[in-house]
């Protein structure tokens, strides 16, 4: 008997596989979708009360025993068991599960139905999206990606505001020409996958067109080496940086070489050139930067002059200093030379608080009174057979004072210079009593 029926196995399978593919060619089937670890349960159809026996089989190249309600006939796995006697349960879904369902019924009559299980696994993060240059200058290629999840997400690009759908494309990948853009456009990517979320993810890309910055003017001795830079900022995608010489041919670009380095990092970018010819480097240099959105340039003036003497030029300011200097202590030794030589006095001795006082000796009276008093002493000595010699007192007499912080001392040299000059007046009147 276990034979027979082992016999029949085969042909039955043939049957019900020339059977399912006539449904599915009919596109009876229905449709279930699960997510990867969770639980599912497949309906043998929609039909209430008593149901006989019932198999379920996943269509592959062939038929596949899953299940039955025979309980003679274990299930193919422990994660398979029937609910109500006609669903098959699956636990712990993976991506493998995914395909086509049979439930096949014995009641009366033979009945089939078919299932799809989609398994799906949703995306992890939100999609990504950017612009960049395409293989030709002018095209813009926008790209978004939206990874991590099964089945791949659809996504579409929309121009911002207003939502306008950008080509028909559902790869995320949609080439724009130079009449579509603009500085400061903004493109939306939604991505809608079939596990939701309801409103779907999103990313925006802005597109700038580049602005520049750079010396306008630089300096260069000749065989002498000079850099000039060119930094770009705010460009969306990246700028292409190039160097052109001279506005007379602004179209040939400056090509690396021995003479001329070039070097980029990010969307900065520097022209160093060696050995400098006044005759082949000097002029204007030109630094464009461009993108599908726009292109700048900005102009540098590159002067090479003879090296510089240094050193003669030091010498000359150091002779024009001592120059000064000299003309400077002339004019105070024409102008002041007592303050030069109090100012060498002060150097040349150690003691700091010797003072030159220079005192009026007497007042305008007393000053008058010894104008009397030469007079008289001048007849006096016209009249004697040998003169002698009388020492004048001048208007002013110069008294050396040696003045240690002692003001006393001071004021008693003055007491003694005014006595001295008083005892000299009284010689001068008893030599002209005297008789000749």
């Amino acid at each position: 008997m276990a034979a027979g029926v082992r016999a029949s196995e085969p042909r039955v399978f043939v049957c019900l596989g020339a059977l399912l593919a006539h449904w599915v060619a009919a596109g009876l089937e229905a449709v279930v979708i699960g997510e990867v670890h969770e639980n599912i349960t497949l309906r043998c159809g929609n039909i209430l009360g008593p149901r006989g026996l019932v198999t379920w089989y996943r269509n592959d190249s062939e038929p596949v025993f899953l299940l039955s309600s025979n309980s003679s006939l274990p299930p193919a796995q422990p994660r398979f068991s029937l609910v109500n006697a006609s669903s098959l349960h699956i636990e712990a879904l993976s991506l493998q599960d995914e395909g086509n369902y049979t439930c096949w019924e014995v009641l009366n009559e033979t009945r089939w139905f078919q299932v799809w299980l989609q398994v799906t696994t949703p995306p992890p993060s939100a999609p990504q999206c950017w612009a960049e240059l395409s293989p030709g200058l002018f095209t813009l290629q926008l790209s978004c990606r939206w990874a991590g999840g099964y089945p791949d997400p659809d996504l579409l690009w929309t121009e911002e505001p207003g939502g306008v759908a950008v080509g028909t494309s559902k790869l995320g990948v949609e080439m724009l020409n130079q009449p579509q853009l603009s500085d400061g456009k903004k493109f939306k990517c939604v991505g809608s996958h079939i596990v939701g979320p309801e409103l779907g993810a999103s990313c925006v890309v802005q597109i700038r067109s580049p602005s520049l910055l750079s010396e306008p003017m630089k300096t260069c001795f000749v065989g002498g080496n000079v850099t000039l830079t060119c930094e770009v900022s705010g460009a969306y995608p990246p700028a292409k940086i190039l160097w052109l010489s001279n506005l007379t041919q602004p179209e040939v670009v400056i090509q690396p070489s021995g003479h001329h380095l070039i070097a980029q990092s990010g969307q900065s970018s520097t022209l160093t050139i060696r050995n400098c010819s006044q005759d082949l480097d000097e002029g204007y240099y030109v630094c464009r930067a461009e993108n599908p959105v726009g292109v700048r340039e900005v102009d540098i003036w590159l002067s090479v002059k003879e090296p510089v003497n240094i050193g003669g030029i030091v010498g000359t300011i150091v002779s024009l200093l001592l120059l000064g200097l000299a003309i400077i202590s002339g004019l105070l030794l024409y102008y002041s030379p007592v303050f030069c030589w109090k100012v060498g006095s002060t150097f040349r001795r150690q003691d700091m608080g010797d003072v030159m006082v220079l005192v009026d000796s007497e007042e305008e009276e007393v000053e008058e009174e010894e104008d009397a008093a030469e007079e008289e002493e001048e007849e006096a000595s016209e009249r004697h057979e040998s003169p002698k010699e009388v020492t004048k007192c001048g208007h002013i007499h110069r008294v050396t004072a040696l003045v240690n912080g002692n003001v006393d001392r001071m004021a008693n040299g003055l007491q003694a210079l005014q006595d001295d000059s008083s005892e000299r007046q009284s010689d001068i009147i008893q030599e002209e009593d005297r008789p000749v």
